[in-house]
């Protein structure tokens, strides 16, 4: 699913509201104004804090003492910030990598799961889909603009089936207008786009290679 901000942003809330200026920067209002956990990601629902900065001193010494000193505080301020830095983004990494795995989902790994879905049942919907098959597929989709948890995802994916209704004549026409979909959200957010000549081996049959056998 599409997890374009929009006009749904902390920052682009009326000035009016307080609460909204205390927000993260990234967090995502609700349709009731209310910060939204499910339409926001975990880093912007939980920004990092500003990395400390240090200071160092020098010993008074003749000028080469100096310079070498100098030199070598420097060397060692330098990686210590590196170092320093890394830790923090391995930190806030594993952190993500936590919520991930014991939190109520976020927007992205909530739009992970609904995708991942989405196209694996494609992938096995019948080739030539019996009237009653089209009719639960058709109601499947339909029904996600209007249970979504996340709301905007929501309107965003209505808005696009109803420029580009789903095709659910046969298991590849399916395939290929959710691969096309799913590309078109991706390129509007900056994300790579999938090849859909391959859905059914990221979908169904896996690698010719047997790598996922």
């Amino acid at each position: 699913m599409s997890s374009r901000k929009d006009t749904f942003t902390a920052q682009s809330s009326s000035p009016s509201s307080s609460s909204a200026r205390t927000l993260p920067p990234g967090t995502i209002l609700g349709p009731d104004g209310k910060p939204c956990k499910i339409c926001t990601t975990f880093r912007d629902w939980k920004p990092p804090t500003a990395g400390k900065t240090t200071t160092t001193t020098t010993r008074r010494g003749n000028k080469s003492d100096g310079d070498s000193a100098a030199q070598a505080i420097a060397s060692s301020s330098t990686v210590t910030a590196a170092l320093a830095a890394s830790s923090s983004t391995a930190g806030e990494g594993a952190d993500i990598a936590w919520r991930a795995a014991h939190c109520p989902p976020d927007v992205e790994s909530l739009g992970r799961a609904t995708w991942t879905f989405l196209h694996t049942t494609a992938a096995y919907y019948p080739e030539a889909p019996s009237p009653t098959q089209r009719a639960h597929m058709l109601q499947l989709l339909h029904a996600l603009p209007q249970l979504y948890p996340c709301s905007h995802c929501a309107d965003d994916l209505g808005a696009r089936m109803q420029r580009r209704p789903p095709d659910v004549r046969s298991r590849a026409a399916l395939a290929a207008w959710l691969c096309t979909t799913h590309n078109e959200v991706n390129a509007e957010l900056g994300k790579p786009t999938f090849d859909c000549g391959r859905v059914d081996e990221r979908w169904r049959d896996g690698p010719r290679d047997g790598s996922c056998d």
